[in-house]
């Protein structure tokens, strides 16, 4: 758990929540193992030997400005397998990757559908169906959700996010969607992830949040403790659904 600093960013476990929004990449899945695993996979046998784990992070650096040309309408809404291919193309000269085929860059953009959850997730998120309404609200489209969802045994009530929205977070039209969706109020909905950024955007448009520590996302990147006050810390989404009560 985390420590007493930490816990000051955290109120009192908030009441009438009915429905839990999950971010996926890092919070519920594994993206630089699973990536890095499949990248592996597929290039290896062609004769290719390279730092696969770097490979990931790479990629996964291209994503914030990939996204960032929706958000700030330089381009239409599209959707995040296709943003995927593009980030990789940008990728491939520093990897010496130039001379692959339409066919391995296919199979590389599909390895964000194959994704294993952290371990506690499949328990964790069943415990917490069982009380609450639960989704992913996921700048990933929902192709890529039904496919991790089916790989891990996540059981949702609903696909929401980014393509739901036609935006990504953390513009305001995601959270509202979502709300929207269920029919619900914006505070009786409550976002969970481990990124900062991600739940003080909820908690902007009237969210209640739960910070979920992922440090081994990305070591010596990933967030240790929220930034910003939240409603729940956890260190798990076991540890989330005993604070729930759920």
């Amino acid at each position: 758990m985390a420590n007493t600093e930490e816990n000051k960013l955290a109120t009192s476990s908030p009441s009438g929540v009915k429905a839990l929004f999950f971010d996926v990449f890092g919070t519920l899945v594994d993206w630089r193992t699973g990536v890095a695993r499949d990248a592996e996979l597929i290039l290896k046998p062609l004769g290719y030997s390279i730092n696969w784990i770097a490979f990931a992070e790479a990629w996964r650096d291209q994503y914030q400005p990939g996204i960032e040309e929706v958000r700030a309408g330089r381009i239409s809404y599209t959707r995040l397998d296709v943003l995927h291919r593009q980030m990789l193309q940008k990728i491939l000269p520093q990897f010496a990757l130039n001379k692959l085929k339409d066919k391995e860059l296919d199979q590389l953009t599909m390895a964000w559908h194959h994704l294993d959850a952290w371990k506690d997730v499949p328990a964790g998120l069943a415990r917490l169906r069982q009380r609450f309404l639960i989704a992913p609200v996921s700048n990933g489209n929902i192709a890529i959700m039904s496919d991790l969802a089916r790989r891990n045994d996540f059981r949702w009530d609903a696909i929401l996010g980014a393509d739901l929205a036609r935006d990504y977070k953390p513009k305001t039209a995601v959270y509202l969607a979502a709300v929207d969706a269920f029919d619900l109020k914006p505070t009786e909905c409550m976002m969970c992830a481990a990124h900062s950024e991600d739940l003080r955007s909820a908690a902007a448009n009237g969210l209640r949040t739960a910070f979920i520590a992922r440090p081994e996302e990305h070591p010596g990147v990933s967030e240790n403790a929220p930034k910003y006050p939240v409603d729940v810390l956890s260190n798990s989404t076991l540890d989330l659904a005993t604070q729930l009560g759920a």
